[in-house]
């Protein structure tokens, strides 16, 4: 049996792709094993899954002046042991990365153990941690063909992003039921990330009346982020965090409000729905989200807010804009070509395997 070892962590969107590929490796034999933090959120998401976990030491690389910058690179350099110590006692035959500083030691560690590693970068330019893991990836997955200019031209493979297969069979019934809406409006989702997003809470819910004239509502708000005073308000429906029934909920929207993390987009884009982006502000943030939104944008999938011009007023004016084009929006992303990500990446294992 092959073997493999899975890594990446620290948000959703380093974990969510690997887990979109496990079907496949699973059908193609593989003995799946994966290496993450003690206690970051990919833990919880791949136990659940049933895969063996193995964490390890973890630090994150700053590009601002923090106090962690002293420690944190010894936290590295220990994952880094464990890592090898690791790779030493599973005898993996590759390594498959999505990123995230957990994934740092585990890709250095390949090299130094001569085990081929490949990455994927999710967003249009690479953020820190892959470019620190590029030198020692076999190949370098990447989602826009933007990136390709980012990357060696001897490693850069365009794939796209592995889906969840389970998004795209829905039942817009049981999200109807789970919310308790009506037939007769049409539903808006917002989705603020893994951890919500306070500006964009704020902003659905200083324009919920407006909205609930004409719209329902489910807002993933985050942990901590529920509004008890908006409990029993009818057409709205508020959830820390949901995962079985997300399948669904997309199903039922119409129109999707969501933050610009580049898994989040391939979804919408896989799913066609149209979308509202409202990227993480570059003062936040390295600015990926800004460019992937762009992307989107240009192709004529998305419309997008920039987080510093998001108001009550231009969040209600985006979705009558997004309500009237929806078709034109759906049509754009049906031509776009979109990739089989999984059996392509599955194929890049295989081959890099039969070197």
């Amino acid at each position: 049996m092959k073997k493999i070892i899975l890594t990446g962590g620290g948000t959703a969107g380093h974990v969510t792709p690997n887990i979109a590929l496990l079907p496949a490796l699973k059908e193609a034999d593989y003995d799946i094993r994966y290496i993450g933090s003690y206690r970051g959120m990919e833990k919880e998401l791949i136990e659940a899954a049933g895969i063996p976990y193995y964490g390890i030491s973890s630090g994150k690389l700053r590009r601002y002046l923090d106090l962690k910058n002293i420690s944190d690179p010894f936290k590295v350099l220990k994952g880094l042991g464990q890592a090898i110590r690791l790779l030493h006692k599973l005898k993996p035959d590759i390594i498959f990365s999505k990123g995230g500083f957990v994934s740092v030691p585990v890709v250095l560690a390949a090299r130094f153990c001569k085990i081929p590693a490949i990455i994927h970068e999710s967003d249009l330019t690479p953020g820190l941690a892959n470019k620190i893991a590029i030198p020692a990836a076999r190949k370098v997955c990447c989602n826009f063909p933007e990136t390709l200019k980012y990357l060696p031209k001897d490693k850069a493979v365009l794939t796209g992003s592995p889906i969840r297969q389970e998004l795209l069979s829905g039942n817009p019934e049981h999200a109807r039921s789970y919310c308790r809406f009506r037939t007769d409006r049409p539903v808006l989702l917002t989705i603020g990330g893994s951890s919500g997003s306070k500006v964009i809470n704020e902003t659905i819910r200083a324009q919920l009346p407006a909205l609930l004239k004409k719209y329902q509502v489910i807002h993933l708000c985050g942990k901590g982020n529920l509004d008890d005073r908006l409990i029993s308000t009818e057409g709205y429906a508020q959830f820390e965090y949901i995962s079985q029934q997300l399948k669904d909920m997309f199903a039922l929207a119409d129109i999707v409000i969501s933050r610009a993390g580049a898994n989040a987009i391939c979804e919408l884009l896989a799913l066609r729905k149209p979308n509202i982006l409202i990227p993480l502000s570059a003062a936040a943030s390295r600015g990926d989200q800004i460019l992937n939104a762009k992307s989107f944008e240009k192709q004529g999938f998305s419309y997008v807010i920039e987080e510093e011009n998001l108001s009550p007023d231009s969040l209600l004016q985006a979705i009558e804009t997004v309500s009237a084009k929806k078709a034109s929006y759906r049509s754009a992303m049906a031509e776009s070509g979109q990739m089989d990500s999984i059996q392509t990446i599955l194929n890049l294992i295989e081959k890099e395997l039969a070197r």
